[in-house]
């Protein structure tokens, strides 16, 4: 993690008092993704975890349609390029380039995918948990960001899975965050449809579409989802939780996932 980590100097200003300290931020990169030759598209992140990022993305947005598609997988010797060969949904690439929205999240994301055009199975996954664990993961999710203990400028996504296996990702995008950790997570082999989707910041809907593309089957924040997240999840079959805070939380789909330990 260090090497995206940069000193600077700063003028910090406490009760009336003017001081220069060293402080550290973060480093930001724009890192383009290459499918099959051609350019798809840029974005601005921390440039870790690219080739996971690069197949998160082009799985969320249908591009590519499971690990067995890929053909190779290649980074820059600068780290701001992913060359990605695969097989590919032609329909789903074309869509991309047409209909890029500009998402709601931090760090300039781009989607192709909106509310209406999601073309995905509804999420029938037997998948359930008990509600304590949820509660139990997401205390210890929030305090262990490192790199947010140290910058206070990213957020942070993690997949929590049936054997208790977890998997996260850190960048200045929540949306960077959940390519990158449903990257890692394909890329490793995991079996993501049997996973709890944790993530800092509000689950708008683009966020919950990343989740429904990927057949995550249960997605937590600690704050709000929107209007739109929300019926995006409850079309798709996916529990939608926020306000997991403490000892409570709000089940806002699909809760026949969720165990309650008490009668």
């Amino acid at each position: 993690m260090s090497e995206v980590l940069k000193t600077i100097y700063i003028e910090k200003y406490d009760d009336g008092i003017m001081e220069g300290i060293e402080d550290v931020t973060i480093l930001e990169s724009r890192v383009s993704f290459y499918l099959n030759g051609e350019k798809v598209i840029s974005t601005m992140c921390i440039p870790i975890d690219q080739e996971a990022h690069a197949i998160g993305f082009l799985m969320s947005e249908g591009v590519i349609g499971g690990i067995a598609d890929l053909r190779s997988l290649t980074l820059s010797e600068d780290g701001l390029s992913v060359y990605v060969e695969a097989n590919i949904n032609e329909n789903n690439l074309k869509h991309l380039y047409k209909e890029k929205t500009l998402v709601s999240g931090c760090g300039g994301g781009v989607t192709g995918n909106t509310e209406n055009s999601v073309e995905v199975a509804f999420n029938t996954s037997d998948f359930s948990v008990a509600g304590g664990k949820i509660l139990d993961s997401i205390a210890k999710f929030y305090k262990e960001s490192e790199l947010y203990r140290l910058t206070g400028c990213v957020h942070k996504a993690m997949l929590l899975f049936e054997d208790d296996a977890e998997i996260t990702s850190e960048d200045i995008g929540r949306h960077n965050a959940i390519d990158k950790v449903a990257g890692k997570s394909r890329l490793e082999g995991r079996d993501i449809e049997r996973a709890i989707l944790m993530v800092s910041g509000r689950l708008s809907s683009e966020m919950v579409i990343k989740a429904v593309m990927h057949r995550i089957p249960i997605v937590v924040s600690r704050t709000a989802p929107t209007f739109l997240g929300v019926k995006v999840a409850q079309t798709h079959g996916t529990t939608l939780i926020g306000f997991a805070r403490g000892r409570k939380m709000n089940i806002y789909t699909h809760s026949s996932r969720i165990i309650a330990e008490k009668a």
